[in-house]
């Protein structure tokens, strides 16, 4: 009894010389909610010698802001987190503020039956040590520690140290409070704890409010605007841009960036000047000068309502110029294509989508862009045979993806006479998009039937439009019109009447239901109705009456 109280003594009393100055470096964390009402406490401690800190996750759920109170009980903020694991439940974050006193942290495993010691927040006779037990690796080599000590209230996330003063662990938390066994998952683990651009938009990050810093290097930053664009919230992402720019203020990325949301914004001004900075600081300069290209030629195309005396598409046609003077890729080349284009020089922009056919950004797209080219240069043959490659680019079964070019497709054979390939082109579309078809495809589809001299397919899709769609009075007057053509006046008479119905100030069904009776022989019937036509504007009513009265 009297060796075991003395072993406990001395566990417990006989403190290493490291223990005071360690002490500096833990802290305790507190976290709070968007109202300022206290979460949650908890311990922690620096690696860092500015502000990078390590604690657990947990006092983070539904927090807005954090703060820390070292040991000196000096109050730092925050500013951000830099990387956390749930499942673990841990954190890595940095702290606002001058230089902070970090621990060592050991490189190596803590050997089973080494002396560790528990080292918690302000309370440095409170040390206590015990050997460890296990040391099982996870995620490759980092240690898992088992340690036979038994954890005090609130000691959760305080370091846990080797003989010689070097960080092995950080406690977690025990499952039953004062078991004689306490674990410990790896320093170096939670210190490399990082955020990616991959794991920027991670579930674990929107557990809490606060902030997330940008990754350190820029590649990943740049991974993290890019997904942004798609993921976040306006606000969420400006917010991101300006971090980006105020950690890298010499990259030519955060500047694009900024200027491509000032342009979306209507503030082509701003806009301009971040495109200067970019290309002050881009090296080289080429993706500048085409991501300028870019800018301008999507202002003039899309927000051409709102001109601005500095841009206009000879100055993203000179930009572009610049950047292909630099490296001439092919995307660099399509986009002064499309430049072109939009310049109506369609010679010259035919002659870029036709070059760039036998590179790497052979695509439906770029023919289709060709075809566009010589459709403007009233060359149908050629456009035709373009947009027939458009199409040969997509194998069967289609994919929705070729919907949008057979459309196109069909509309240039509609408007080269060949309307039965038209409505094959549409059926195929039909096919890809029954989902989305509306009243307005089956309309359109029934004209080009109509064209095509196929009249029942012509009546069952007008007949389609009006199921879709049974207040629209056109698709009456047109499936009106279509029976009077094929002879059914009797179904002619009965479709303007429910025409005259839905809208009886529209002349189209007093027409067609006038010009119906007289075709049946209901001459006086159908004058009258004419008439009717007639008096509410319709111009052709007035030679139908001459003719039949």
């Amino acid at each position: 009894m009297i060796s075991c109280l003395l072993f406990a003594a001395l566990s417990t009393f006989a403190q290493p010389g490291w223990v005071k100055n360690a002490s500096r470096s833990v802290f305790t964390l507190k976290t709070f909610a968007a109202d300022g009402s206290l979460i949650a406490s908890s311990n922690g401690f620096f690696t860092g010698a500015n502000g990078e800190a390590v604690s657990n996750f947990t006092p983070f759920k539904g927090a807005a802001r954090a703060i820390v109170i070292d040991a000196q009980g000096k109050e730092f903020q925050v500013a951000g987190i830099m990387g956390a694991n749930d499942m673990y439940d841990v954190v890595k974050f940095r702290v606002n503020g001058n230089k902070t006193q970090s621990l060592a942290l050991s490189s190596s495993v803590a050997p089973v039956g080494s002396m560790a010691y528990l080292l918690p927040y302000h309370e440095v006779k409170a040390v206590k040590s015990g050997p460890v037990r296990k040391a099982e690796t996870f995620q490759g080599d980092y240690p898992y520690y088992t340690v036979a000590l038994s954890m005090g209230e609130n000691q959760v996330s305080c370091p846990l140290l080797d003989e010689s003063g070097q960080v092995i662990g950080m406690m977690q938390q025990p499952a039953v409070l004062g078991d004689s066994l306490s674990y410990a998952v790896s320093a170096r683990f939670v210190d490399s704890l990082k955020i990616t651009g991959l794991n920027y938009f991670d579930e674990t990050f929107k557990l809490t409010q606060v902030k997330k810093l940008m990754p350190a290097d820029i590649k990943e930053a740049n991974l993290v605007l890019y997904f942004a664009g798609s993921q976040s919230d306006s606000s969420e992402y400006v917010s991101l841009i300006q971090d980006f720019i105020q950690q890298f203020p010499n990259a030519s990325d955060g500047y694009i960036y900024r200027a491509q949301q000032e342009t979306a914004g209507g503030d082509f001004a701003a806009a301009e000047r971040d495109m200067e900075q970019a290309l002050k600081f881009a090296d080289p300069k080429d993706d500048a000068h085409f991501n300028y290209a870019r800018i301008i030629y999507n202002k003039e195309i899309y927000q051409s309502a709102q001109p601005y005396a500095g841009w206009s598409l000879d100055k993203a046609l000179q930009q572009i110029q610049s950047a292909i003077s630099i490296k001439s890729l092919p995307t660099y080349r399509q986009l002064e294509g499309d430049i072109r284009f939009a310049k109506q020089q369609y010679d010259e922009a035919y002659e870029i989508y036709n070059s760039l056919l036998s590179t790497n950004l052979r695509s439906a797209e770029l023919f289709f862009a060709a075809a566009r080219c010589k459709e403007m240069q009233k060359d149908t043959t050629a456009m035709l045979a373009l947009m027939d490659s458009t199409i040969n680019m997509f194998s069967r079964p289609y994919l929705k993806d070729v919907a949008p070019y057979l459309w196109a497709r069909a509309e240039a054979r509609r408007n080269a006479g060949r309307y039965r390939d038209a409505i094959n082109d549409m059926n195929e579309y039909e096919t890809l998009m029954t989902a989305t078809v509306n009243d307005n495809f089956y309309y359109i589809r029934h004209q080009v039937e109509i064209q095509g001299r196929l009249y029942q397919q012509a009546l069952n899709d007008i007949n389609r439009a009006i199921q879709m769609n049974p207040n629209e009075v056109l698709y009456y007057a047109e499936k009106a019109s279509l029976e009077i053509r094929v002879g059914l006046y009797d179904q002619a008479i009965s479709t303007a009447q429910e025409c005259i119905a839905i809208d009886a100030e529209n002349s189209d069904g007093y027409l067609f239901l006038g010009l119906a009776q007289c075709l049946k022989g209901q001459k006086a019937d159908g004058i009258k109705n004419l008439q009717k036509a007639k008096e509410l504007g319709d111009s052709q009513a007035d030679a139908l009456i001459e003719k039949y009265k």
